[in-house]
């Protein structure tokens, strides 16, 4: 039996490993080709934006439902990852309020609600010029790895 000695430090991890983290998040992709920017990265949230396109709007001329989507699970995915430790979604609860338009800046934050060793919950918003377009609810399954070099106990 192995018995830990050490608890790891993960807001110390956050902050020896910042670079290390955005620059794992910003190669995320799916982000890079719809264009979606990290704005901002804390422990345990993320801001992100996306410059609507013409080829991301839907036959009713408004933002798609997916870019909307793909935009709240990107900030989930940087604010849950944000401590170097390897997380993955579990769950996602997306309400779509209001449509976004056709040339529209859209900035989404995430903001971590509760953390334990294994599971980690987040809320999400996505605007645009001051209006709610969607909120999301999120769960997040927190593995052992991480994904930035540290010493583990």
């Amino acid at each position: 039996m192995i018995i830990l000695t050490k608890q790891l430090d993960e807001q110390e991890i956050h902050e020896t490993h910042y670079e290390k983290i955005v620059d794992t998040l910003k190669q995320e992709p799916y982000a890079n080709h719809l264009g979606i920017q990290l704005t901002a990265l804390g422990k345990g949230t993320a801001s992100a934006e996306l410059q609507i396109q013409d080829h991301m709007l839907n036959s009713h001329g408004t933002v798609h439902g997916a870019v909307i989507f793909a935009l709240a699970d990107y900030v989930f995915a940087a604010a849950s990852n944000s401590y170097g430790k390897v997380s993955v979604g579990l769950s996602t609860n997306v309400n779509f309020m209001a449509p976004g338009q056709k040339g529209a800046m859209l900035t989404a934050s995430a903001s971590e609600v509760k953390k334990t060793r294994r599971v980690a919950w987040y809320s999400i918003t996505v605007e645009s010029e001051g209006n709610l377009l969607a909120t999301m609810e999120a769960t997040v399954y927190r593995k052992d790895q991480y994904f930035v070099p540290i010493d583990q106990p």
